[in-house]
């Protein structure tokens, strides 16, 4: 188990990123959340295994065809044991 953060620019708001975020992590079986951030950003916490995890990167980056990402931070973390993907208000 490996845990994930990845911080997401570019037009990730107003257009069903987190949405779509929050169905490939369940597809995926990763576990924690997705959240706007103040700035513009997403943030993505996830939880789940080193390959889960790096499919879920490579979705971020193609998106859900309104979104573009212009650029993603990726940062290990502590497994905090969440045990469903949500997205957070």
């Amino acid at each position: 188990m490996t845990g994930k953060r990845y911080r997401v620019y570019g037009r990730v708001q107003g257009v069903g990123f987190r949405w779509f975020v929050n169905s490939v992590a369940e597809s995926l079986n990763i576990k924690g959340y997705v959240m706007n951030m103040p700035d513009g950003s997403v943030e993505v916490w996830g939880e789940g295994d080193e390959e889960a995890l790096n499919s879920l990167k490579n979705y971020i980056i193609k998106g859900n065809g309104f979104s573009y990402v212009e650029n993603i931070e990726e940062e290990i973390v502590p497994v905090q044991g969440y045990t469903h993907f949500s997205i957070k208000y």
